[in-house]
């Protein structure tokens, strides 16, 4: 992988969104590094990008394990280069109505959806404020908007409201340090074919590192056609 090319470092690779966002970043000349738990299951994307000549990196990390997400992002800047994107996109849910949730699954849920993320921009920002430059892009849901139209999904809503106000903090904390903050909500379910298709979504994550005037805190895709 070329060196010379931003890194863009996108946590949370799959199937869906991720694999979007990998070939819409690989497309904008970012050498792309894709974390995951199985990075093996990635294996046919990398391929498939490959024969359009495109390249993704795949190595593996836990979201779940702050420690080890530091070490693995401090691994990836020293040998590849500083992450000068950083896309969070891990998720993790217990399916329950909020009666119901075990207060240890919502605190396993919980450290996916936010703290993970936290970790994450900890351990790239020395790196960015040095630099003055930066895109941290993390993944919202329409649940963070109103987490009851989905109760069994109530877990999954916490996480997506931390995740909100998360993204909301550290855009107000990194105003004038050159850093775009943003969380892109999106409003819909994820599904090929519709209007609220993966590439359609990853679309709006490249406009906001690539915009040159400041971002919002938060932009919410609706859909479009």
């Amino acid at each position: 992988m070329s060196q010379n090319k931003p890194v863009a470092l996108i946590i949370g690779m799959g199937p869906g969104l991720s694999a979007a966002l990998a070939e819409r970043f690989a497309a904008g000349c970012c050498a792309v590094v894709g974390f995951a738990r199985r990075p093996e299951s990635s294996a046919d994307l990398v391929r498939a990008l490959a024969a359009k000549g495109l390249h993704l990196e795949m190595r593996a990390a836990d979201a779940g394990d702050a420690a080890f997400l530091a070490q693995a992002i401090a691994q990836v800047e020293a040998e590849i280069g500083p992450v000068e994107v950083l896309i969070y996109n891990a998720y993790r849910a217990t399916y329950a109505l909020p009666s119901s949730v075990p207060v240890e699954e919502l605190v396993a849920d919980f450290r996916v959806n936010v703290a993970g993320a936290l970790a994450a921009v900890q351990a790239v920002l020395p790196g960015m404020r040095a630099r003055k430059r930066g895109t941290i892009l993390l993944t919202g849901g329409g649940l963070a908007l109103d987490p009851t139209g989905w109760l069994q999904a109530a877990s999954l809503a916490v996480g997506k409201a931390g995740i909100r106000n998360l993204a909301a903090t550290l855009h107000k904390e990194l105003a004038g340090d050159g850093i775009r903050v943003a969380t892109v909500t999106i409003k819909g379910q994820i599904a090929a074919g519709t209007a609220f298709a993966p590439e359609l979504i990853a679309e709006q994550y490249w406009r906001q590192h690539a915009a040159t005037e400041a971002s919002p805190a938060e932009v919410i895709y609706g859909g479009r056609s």
